[in-house]
């Protein structure tokens, strides 16, 4: 446990980012899902609505070090990938 006022406050700290950064990384999972429900439909007009809405936020938690940027790079890839697939 923390001793000093520093450490505590440090603490206090780390537990706040933490659970901000659970949202962040809920909000995205969730934008991932959505993407890949629209994918296993067979539905491209809406997997592609979807993609261009979670996009932003995987790029958003990289560039904010809340996901690797090769884990976000390796998403938007697959799902691109699975949405030119539905297509052929």
């Amino acid at each position: 446990m923390a001793n000093s006022a520093q450490a505590k406050k440090r603490a206090r700290q780390a537990e706040d980012r933490r659970q901000r950064n659970a949202g962040q990384r809920s909000a995205v999972r969730t934008a991932i899902k959505k993407v890949v429900t629209a994918i296993t439909a067979g539905d491209k007009t809406q997997a592609e609505v979807a993609y261009k809405a979670a996009q932003p936020s995987i790029d958003a938690m990289a560039r904010k070090g809340i996901i690797n940027k090769n884990t976000a790079a390796r998403h938007k890839s697959r799902l691109s990938q699975h949405i030119r697939a539905l297509s052929a």
